[in-house]
């Protein structure tokens, strides 16, 4: 990176000149006095936001996979996931079961992963497990918004409170020798139909359980949905984890032992559902009818602006906001010197909750993505939040530094998300970028979700600028230096 002695000039007055202004404020948090750096704070810029839908997203090859039912929430609605999953061969080829082999049970297993969002406390979670009827490993098409067919007979079904942070305690079958009493990790084990297993997996023949490619064309895969007939409260969002060993087709059966025939050995064998070996995939569902989210999506530009706007994930609805004042704050501090020059110190982009919108069980939203869209109408990560990576990325001068300095992530004292855009918004007043477009979403809190995230159910309300009496609205804040040249 090449610099000229202005540049130089302006980055170093930029950093520590100390301005005189009115308005002057100190950056940073809690800063030695003596290094300080300062500058004129302009924080009458207005954000514009509007609600409006997030996009449909691929949901394969994800850490985490949803599935519930959001029952009725007064803002949002309801929202409903079910789950589309590949069950594939013990190992990479033919399993035999032996001789004389008959079922004694089988069980769906489904270990519970991060990020539940909902009701634990008093809620009744119902669940159906069917067959699928096209073979899920041939799909190309794993969009969040497509439904999948299934058969109608019903395998298996599961009713109850949930525990996703409780280990759960299951007989660990060890042929010739005791079973034991193993404590393994938190999961839902929903009972599958003995009759079924045993008519499609133990009794298909050798050619069908050579290869996976081989088995997945006559066992196609397995879905689970929300029975809401056997649902009650207000629900939530469960996350499930494939991407480890823990979720199977777990079958239990019996066979003649191969020494000798009068002695039946008990046998359990797991056939494994993992992202690494066979689709998962996710179907979500909103229905805002009814709610202050289907009134604002409906009349996105009304004649008095709303006081607070709308953030779901799940693919849900997110905030295209915008700075309609930047123009005339970079011509009133100019004041009529076309050379004059703003550096930007620092700037943050400060979003407030609604009062009372972060009530259990649905609590606001633990972490916000900010990203903008290009020409072409692709999501780009601000500058932010560019990281510098060894085969290219953003400009390390520019990039915040860690996901924690660029921000988002919900401020529980304050009640606020504050990023750090200072890069982003130099650009705008340069003129080195062009806003095509700027979007505020729910994201993950273990990982920055730059797509619409499918791996979070968490939402936020936020103010506007017009808010009510007490309450802050969205906010930027600009801390600047002017160079007169």
């Amino acid at each position: 990176m090449k610099f000229t002695k202005q540049d130089l000039l302006t980055l170093l007055i930029g950093l520590f000149l100390f301005t005189s202004c009115k308005n002057t404020n100190t950056i940073g948090f809690d800063p030695d006095p003596e290094f300080a750096i300062k500058g004129t704070l302009e924080d009458g810029v207005t954000v514009a936001t509007t609600t409006v839908p997030d996009e449909v997203t691929s949901t394969i090859a994800m850490p985490r996979h949803p599935l519930g039912f959001i029952n009725a929430d007064p803002i949002f609605g309801n929202t409903e996931a079910s789950l589309a999953m590949a069950v594939t061969l013990p190992a990479a080829s033919y399993y035999t079961f032996g001789t004389n082999a008959a079922i004694d049970s089988a069980v769906l297993v489904l270990p519970y992963s991060t990020q539940f969002y909902g009701d634990t406390t008093t809620s009744v979670y119902s669940f159906n497990v069917q067959q699928l009827k096209d073979n899920l490993s041939l799909q190309k098409n794993f969009q969040s918004n497509k439904e999948w067919p299934v058969e109608t007979t019903v395998l298996g079904t599961f009713t109850g409170k949930i525990q996703p942070k409780t280990p759960a305690k299951i007989t660990d079958i060890v042929t010739g020798a005791a079973d034991t009493l193993k404590t393994v990790v938190p999961q839902i084990r929903i009972k599958l139909s003995n009759a079924f297993i045993q008519n499609n997996i133990m009794n298909l023949d050798s050619a069908n359980r050579s290869t996976n490619n081989k088995f997945s064309n006559v066992f196609k895969g397995l879905h689970v949905s929300v029975n809401k007939a056997g649902s009650t409260g207000k629900g939530g969002i469960i996350f499930f984890g494939f991407t480890g060993a823990d979720a199977n087709v777990e079958i239990y059966y019996k066979k003649q032992n191969a020494s000798t025939a009068s002695v039946t050995d008990t046998v359990a064998v797991k056939f494994p559902i993992s992202a690494s070996t066979g689709p998962v995939a996710a179907t979500i569902k909103h229905d805002y009818a009814g709610t202050p989210v289907k009134a604002q999506l409906d009349a996105p530009n009304p004649t008095t602006p709303y006081q607070v706007t709308y953030l779901q994930a799940m693919a849900g609805v997110r905030n295209k906001i915008a700075f309609p004042d930047l123009k005339d704050f970079v011509t009133r501090v100019k004041a009529g010197n076309a050379n004059a020059k703003i550096v930007v110190n620092r700037a943050e982009l400060v979003v407030n909750l609604n009062a009372g919108t972060d009530v259990a069980p649905f609590v606001a939203a633990p972490r916000l993505a900010l990203y903008k869209i290009d020409i072409a109408g692709q999501r780009k990560n601000i500058p932010d939040n560019d990281a510098p990576t060894s085969t290219g990325g953003g400009d390390p001068y520019r990039y915040a530094g860690s996901e924690t300095l660029f921000g988002g992530f919900y401020d529980t004292t304050n009640k606020r998300y504050v990023f750090t855009v200072t890069a982003y918004i130099q650009d705008l007043i340069n003129g080195a970028t062009e806003d095509y477009g700027t979007y505020l979403a729910p994201s993950s809190l273990t990982e920055y979700n730059l797509t619409p995230s499918v791996t979070s159910a968490a939402r936020a309300v936020i103010n506007t600028k017009s808010i009510p009496t007490g309450q802050k609205g969205i906010k930027l804040n600009i801390y600047y230096t002017r160079i007169a040249e």
